[in-house]
C-alpha cells in the first residue's frame, strides 16, 4: 500500500501514544477504531477523517487542533494566530462549548482568525476614518430623512385639503 504523505501525522500520533505510555490496542480500544486501522494511520497508510482525530485526541488527551495541523486539516499558521490573537475569550469560549463539536471549533476559530487578520490588513491600506464615513445599516441617511419628511408634511397639506 503506497503512503499517503500522512506519515508525519503517523510518527506524531505514535510519539503522542508512547508518551501517554498507550499500547497500540489499548489506544484503539480508547479512541473506538480498530487496531489494524490505527496501525495503518501511524505508519502513513490511511488518512483519517476529522472525526477519528478528534476520538484519538480525545483518546490522548490532547488537542484535537494540533491533530488537525498535523493531518492539515487546520493550517498550522492560523492555529499560530489563533493561539496569539489577542480577540480576549473568543478561541476560550469556542473550545469550552460543549455544544460544538471539534471540527466545528476548529472551523470557527479559522473562520474568526481569518476575519480578524482580513481586518487588520483592510485597516492598514484605508484612510483613517474611511469606515466613519459609512452609514449605520437600517439608519437613514440625511437626504432619506429630508424625503421621508416632504412625504408627512405633504400628507399632512393633503389631509387639511380634505377637510374643507
Amino acid at each position: 500500500m503506497a503512503s499517503l504523505g500522512v506519515g508525519d501525522l503517523g510518527a506524531f500520533l505514535r510519539e503522542q501514544r508512547r508518551q501517554a505510555q498507550l499500547s497500540l490496542r489499548q489506544l484503539a480500544d480508547a479512541a473506538g477504531v480498530s487496531n489494524p486501522y490505527l496501525s495503518q494511520i501511524e505508519r502513513g497508510l490511511r488518512r483519517p477523517s476529522a472525526e477519528i482525530l478528534q476520538q484519538l485526541a480525545k483518546a490522548l488527551r490532547i488537542s484535537a487542533e494540533t491533530l488537525y495541523v498535523q493531518a492539515g486539516f487546520l493550517d498550522e499558521r492560523v492555529q499560530e494566530e489563533a493561539d496569539a490573537a489577542p480577540g480576549p475569550g473568543v478561541r476560550e469560549a469556542v473550545l469550552a462549548d460543549p455544544g460544538l463539536t471539534e471540527p466545528q471549533k476548529a472551523a470557527l476559530i479559522q473562520i474568526y482568525t481569518s476575519f480578524r487578520a482580513e481586518t487588520a490588513a483592510t485597516a492598514a491600506t484605508e484612510p483613517r476614518g474611511a469606515a466613519d464615513e459609512a452609514p449605520t445599516p437600517g439608519t437613514p441617511r440625511g437626504d432619506e430623512r429630508r424625503h421621508t419628511g416632504d412625504a408627512h408634511a405633504a400628507h399632512e397639506t393633503h389631509a387639511t385639503h380634505d377637510d374643507h
